[in-house]
């Protein structure tokens, strides 16, 4: 048996003893969870003509800023993938067991977040969905595969991560865009709920890996946290529509670097106690990192200067940002 085969067997022993764990969060999650679908959220009032009803929602969907657009068909392609990468889950967390029956629901709750926001835009016309379409094809195609190497840890570090970037993306996108248009205000609120539920198991699970493996957890933590990849990363013209979510003050380095603080802080990085050599310099190497990250986003604003975007998905219409 090789290092690395030992070194993943190690960490799924954890993960079998943490199986009980799993269950409760799963109990707790459901109990809280208030489950909606698409039709439900989308549904006019009783009584009113649907044809009206979508005719209104057309007309104040105009009053969306290109900018809260680009930010839809960001969070929307990006939710419409996960599902779709539900093997990678399945591959670390698989097997028939309370992590596979998580997984699971997880695929089944991350599904109806791309359906709702890809009927809200048919019905509303606020993006030009057959370009969208295409861009989910592509996406698709393009795949995701994220360098976990084996190691299951990482893959729960990573989604604590992406989900607390999500929620607050959907949560900032929601806010700017029902300005105008008060029912994706109300769409992205119950999907940023859903992914402040699925943050919490995620970063949960991670302190308990700590509490039982804590040179295994840092060591994989170290290699996620300094930065990641969103889920979107393949997506045709994500680098650009990222850019425009970071001007219009959605999503960007400076929330990175809180979300990082904040697990820090959750998973008590800085009291860990009985590491070895190399426990204790990927905790030390970790708690630097915001830091860093304070650096990365300082260049970054300085860097920035005032730039014309136009997207296909939003109808070619050309539009400047500081």
């Amino acid at each position: 048996m090789t290092d690395i085969e030992r070194e993943t067997l190690a960490r799924v022993e954890v993960l079998s003893d943490l199986e009980e764990v799993v269950h409760e969060l799963m109990v707790v999650h459901e109990a809280k969870r208030i489950l909606w679908f698409p039709s439900e959220l989308l549904a006019p009032e009783p009584g009113t003509d649907p044809a009206e009803y979508v005719r209104i929602l057309k007309e104040r969907a105009k009053g969306i800023s290109l900018p809260a657009r680009v930010a839809l068909a960001l969070n929307l392609l990006t939710e419409e993938g996960l599902p779709h990468f539900h093997r990678l889950l399945a591959v670390y967390l698989g097997g028939d067991t309370f992590w596979s029956k998580w997984t699971n629901l997880w695929t089944a709750e991350e599904d109806r977040h791309g359906a709702v926001l890809h009927d809200y835009a048919r019905d509303s016309s606020v993006l030009n969905n057959p370009i969208l379409e295409r861009m989910q094809f592509e996406y698709l195609k393009a795949g995701f595969e994220p360098s976990w190497d084996k190691d299951p840890y990482r893959v729960f570090v990573y989604t604590t991560l992406q989900e607390r970037a999500t929620q607050v993306s959907h949560a900032n996108t929601g806010k700017l865009a029902s300005e105008y248009e008060p029912l994706i205000g109300e769409v992205l609120s119950n999907v940023a709920k859903e992914e402040a539920r699925h943050y919490t198991f995620y970063r949960t699970i991670f302190k308990e890996v700590l509490k039982r493996d804590p040179n295994r957890g840092l060591l994989s933590a170290v290699e996620i946290m300094p930065a990641i990849d969103m889920p979107g990363i393949n997506m045709p013209g994500f680098r650009e529509m990222a850019d425009v979510v970071r001007r219009a003050g959605i999503y960007g380095p400076r929330d990175y670097l809180k979300i990082v603080e904040e697990q820090i802080r959750f998973w008590a990085i800085d009291a860990l106690e009985g590491l070895n050599e190399a426990g204790k310099k990927a905790q030390e190497k970790i708690m630097g990192i915001p830091a860093r990250l304070e650096r990365v986003a300082d260049a970054m604003e300085s860097r920035t200067r005032a730039k014309t975007f136009t997207f296909a998905v939003a109808f070619e219409k050309e539009f400047s940002m500081e």
